[in-house]
């Protein structure tokens, strides 16, 4: 009996040794390359230079160690000559798993900043929760954004 409960009480504690070593926080932090791929603009009548853009997004993750992911995402803004609110959901592909999370944010002279609600995950990153932050980065290019992100994830390993 007794070598009995030693084994239970051995494999409880293995038990929550492995799902405390899958649980925890991670941050990801890359360069995002976005580019519209079905977009509406409609100007607001009778407003000069009032806009609201919706539509779907496709972009991809660059990490310093060459790491790459994809997001695909849906965006609404609704803008006064180029400046202002913006919300949207994204969902991140990565190697090891899935992040979702809804974003909201502003625009102003050329620069957006925001911040990520993590809502989901899969494989490494299942029933993830946290926060994130999007921050425009000097962009050379025309017709995408380039932005700088940063994921704190948070997993509980269950």
């Amino acid at each position: 009996m007794r070598k009995s409960l030693s084994f239970l009480l051995s494999g409880v504690a293995l038990a929550v040794a492995a799902s405390t070593a899958v649980a925890g926080e991670r941050v990801l932090e890359f360069k995002l390359v976005t580019k519209p791929i079905d977009l509406k603009v409609i100007e607001a009548a009778n407003v000069e230079g009032q806009t609201v853009v919706s539509g779907k997004f496709f972009g991809v993750a660059v990490f310093n160690d060459g790491r790459i992911g994809v997001k695909e995402f849906v965006n609404t803004s609704d803008l006064l000559k180029g400046s202002g609110p913006f919300f949207g959901y994204s969902t991140y592909t990565f190697e090891e798993g899935s992040i979702t999370a809804r974003y909201t944010g502003s625009a102003k002279d050329g620069k957006s900043t925001g911040e990520y609600t993590i809502l989901s995950g899969t494989g490494a990153y299942a029933n993830a929760t946290g926060t994130g932050t999007i921050e425009s980065a000097p962009n050379p290019f025309k017709g995408v954004n380039l932005l700088n992100i940063k994921l704190v994830v948070k997993t509980s390993g269950s």
